[in-house]
């Protein structure tokens, strides 16, 4: 059976996992055909950094240098915050009589998943992903065994976000398209928006004349943006007494598809922030790459696309 890659967490639970950690035995089996499994990680010894991971049958450790695929001095923050995460790893070796030193290598596990999975992905591939941490500038999420990607803040919807945090959290599982890959480097860059439909297809979810409910997004000195799906946003007037975060009723004035405006008039608002979650326009059980996407209706004069085919100069996003 081959290994499957995905960001940890993924297995932990599953048959497959619960039988090869069951027992010193089947550990030993595990090591000989080069299984990856996951373990929870319970301590991180800070003499020498190495992380032990409950196996069920009996603790495994994970030596300071095998923690992670790229592994350098300074970043030890890195392997303490995985105390208490799931570990991707795979068993190096077993020795020992009563009290058995099982030796754990999550370090193998990535290289395999880089070399078998990672390095084979193209741009438009559309992956899962676990959000591992939010900056201002964007959200890193695993994309297998503990590798990590990053999806920049304007990636991450077409809606406008002051923060990553306004759209999703951390340990959040998610579906999202490789958005460019740069071999020399080997660090690869993802999108999330292309899966958040069409400007059409989230609009045809409202109607003038009607009330719903949006969050203010951002406020210029023409208006305010209030965003009623995760792909789209809305304009309405000027009114005091409004902050970005807000939760507010509106009354849809009208649509413009051809503008790819939406009129508002802000009926009330409340200080109550809330993350509206996400909802896909693709089967992401089926779809597995995207080659176009375009966000515009046909005819309008501004065109917001993505072509996942056209090649991508190194070190460019």
């Amino acid at each position: 059976m081959e290994n499957i890659y995905l960001p940890e967490g993924s297995l932990i639970d599953t048959d497959m996992n619960v039988m090869y950690t069951s027992s010193l035995r089947m550990l030993e089996k595990a090591m000989y055909k080069g299984k990856i499994l996951e373990g929870i990680c319970t301590v991180c010894d800070c003499r020498d950094m190495s992380l032990h991971i409950d196996l069920g049958c009996c603790e495994g450790i994970i030596p300071r240098e095998e923690v992670q695929l790229t592994c350098s001095g300074g970043k030890d923050i890195a392997v303490i915050t995985r105390v208490g995460k799931p570990c991707a790893f795979k068993v190096t070796s077993i020795t020992g009589g009563e009290r058995p030193r099982v030796l754990l290598s999550r370090r193998a596990a990535q290289a395999e998943c880089m070399r078998e999975y990672v390095s084979l992905l193209s741009p438009g591939d559309v992956v899962p992903a676990t959000v591992t941490h939010l900056d201002p500038f964007g959200a890193f999420v695993d994309v297998g065994c503990g590798i990590v990607s990053l999806i920049c803040v304007d990636s991450i919807s077409v809606s406008r976000i002051f923060h990553p945090r306004d759209r999703l959290f951390a340990g959040q599982h998610i579906y999202c398209a490789v958005k460019s890959v740069d071999r020399e480097s080997g660090r690869m860059y993802m999108s999330l928006r292309e899966l958040l439909g069409t400007w059409e297809e989230n609009a045809a979810a409202f109607s003038p004349g009607s009330c719903v409910a949006g969050i203010v997004r951002s406020i210029e000195d023409y208006g305010i943006f209030v965003e009623l799906s995760p792909n789209l946003a809305g304009l309405a007037e000027l009114r005091e007494g409004i902050a970005p975060g807000d939760v507010c009723s509106v009354y849809i004035k009208s649509i413009i598809p051809e503008r790819m405006k939406i009129k508002l008039v802000i009926i009330d608002s409340r200080r109550s922030p809330i993350n509206p979650g996400i909802k896909y326009y693709i089967d992401t059980q089926k779809v597995r790459h995207i080659s176009h996407w375009r966000y515009s209706p046909e005819g309008c004069l501004k065109v917001i696309e993505t072509n996942f085919d056209l090649p991508v100069a190194p070190g460019t996003l």
